[in-house]
């Protein structure tokens, strides 16, 4: 670690990773209610459930891009942050905000629009939590060396918090309200997250193969340029039932389609730094999740976004289980996975150690990641049959769920490696303990970490 400001996203990245713990508990949760419907239901309603699970995500998501900044941006620049009590002022903001939004759901009270459920005080705290990170990062940037990587980042950061002042309008007609409400769900995670998502990946590619920075940045302005030309009028794709003129029904289409390439490039641009690359890094978990995220992103948002994509095709498995299929394969890979390999790749220098039980780490990778992707075939197939039952022949909706509970069984059996895998994840970043090579004597490992 180079500079002392980046410390700063050690807190961070504590509680991203405390929220990642409450996130897939309470996906498991949901998923149990799938084949127990009665079960917590007057304590904790399935909806209070759902809030709980996907505004954990997003938070928990946003503290890591924070954090990632604040890691990053200092070495980047190759100066420390502007003010570390600002990073830790807006760091108190956001957990307080998150604590008052759930203990607002749990008594019932919520906004009522998905994902932007928070409480309007709530909404503020987040914007001024923005502002403060913008303010911060930017005057850090600004004061010093300016990459690639840095300008991509805070490119897609000032994108992510403006979009963020769509939440605060909410107009009585519900098309115009689907539209606005677009505006920030598809243009955060299909558009800003992609830039940031971009960004990351090429850091960590940048000091865990040693390619020229001058190769990674060429590639890194290619993607992003893909990504907002798809991205953007790909939003097109949400538009084609909720009121909107029909003309958005070919141009959502066409540019949803194009959404599969920045995603292709990821991956491509991964494997080939790591191909090239000259050096042999220690942190082999770090590099594991940077290919695993760009792979899974792959398939989770570009080949699953694409197979239900097309109006025509969307016009019956709209809302239907492929949906959650694609939902889950594609923040798992491209998001959630990037996370935590910024929080494998820094951890260890945050914390003064040597890369962890590297075993316990990459084990948690193949839990979550074939978790995840047993629990996206699961919901495939669930999704086909209900379009077919549901859209096609006409059955009734719960007369259709009946017929998937076998799917939902073992979709809960795909939970549980997911949350057993973040356990041990989050056990393998925070208690496992290796000893500080000292120079002049050889390092004996505590018994069961010598793998």
């Amino acid at each position: 670690m180079k500079y002392q400001s980046q410390k700063v996203a050690y807190a961070y990245f504590l509680a991203a990773m405390g929220l990642f713990g409450i996130q897939v508990a309470g996906g498991l949760l949901a998923g149990w209610v799938y084949i127990s419907p009665n079960t917590l239901s007057e304590l904790l309603p399935f909806n209070v459930i759902r809030m709980i699970h996907t505004n954990a995500l997003i938070v928990w998501l946003l503290l890591g891009f924070f954090g990632a900044a604040y890691y990053l941006v200092p070495e980047e620049s190759e100066r420390e942050i502007y003010s570390v009590k600002l990073a830790y002022l807006q760091l108190i903001i956001l957990v307080v905000g998150t604590l008052g939004a759930v203990a607002s759901y749990l008594v019932g009270i919520h906004g009522g629009r998905e994902f932007l459920e928070q409480p309007l005080w709530v909404k503020f705290g987040i914007l001024v939590a923005a502002v403060i990170f913008l303010i911060n990062i930017s005057l850090t940037v600004l004061a010093g060396r300016k990459t690639a990587i840095t300008n991509v980042l805070l490119t897609g950061l000032w994108m992510l918090s403006l979009l963020w002042i769509f939440a605060f309008i909410n107009p009585a007609n519900l098309s115009l309200d689907k539209m606005y409400w677009w505006f920030i769900v598809h243009l955060w995670v299909e558009g800003t997250w992609e830039l940031v998502m971009a960004s990351i990946l090429a850091f960590l590619m940048l000091k865990l193969t040693g390619v020229d920075r001058e190769v990674i940045e060429k590639w890194l302005y290619v993607i992003v340029a893909t990504a907002l030309f798809s991205g953007i009028l790909g939003t097109g794709h949400h538009f084609y039932w909720i009121g909107l003129p029909q003309y958005w029904q070919w141009v959502g289409s066409i540019f949803s389609t194009l959404e599969v390439v920045p995603f292709f490039a990821m991956m491509s641009f991964a494997f080939l730094m790591v191909w090239k690359g000259r050096r042999n890094h220690p942190n082999k978990a770090a590099l594991l999740w940077s290919l695993g995220s760009a792979t899974v992103a792959f398939f989770g948002a570009g080949v699953w976004g694409f197979l239900h994509t097309l109006h025509g095709v969307n016009y019956y498995t709209h809302g239907t289980q492929v949906t959650a299929a694609h939902g889950h394969l594609s923040f798992y890979g491209a998001y959630v996975a990037l996370n935590l390999a910024m929080f494998t790749y820094a951890m260890p220098m945050l914390r003064g150690r040597e890369p962890y039980n590297q075993v316990l780490n990459m084990a948690s990778f193949w839990l979550m990641t074939g978790g995840m992707a047993f629990m996206t075939f699961v919901l495939t197939f669930a999704g086909t049959i209900q379009t077919h039952m549901q859209r096609v022949v006409g059955d009734y909706y719960m007369d259709v769920q009946d017929q998937l509970e076998i799917f939902y069984i073992m979709r809960f059996g795909a939970g549980v490696a997911v949350v057993i895998g973040a356990l041990l994840f989050i056990y393998s970043q925070l208690v496992v303990r290796r000893e500080i090579v000292e120079p002049g004597r050889v390092d004996v490992l505590p018994e069961g970490e010598r793998a």
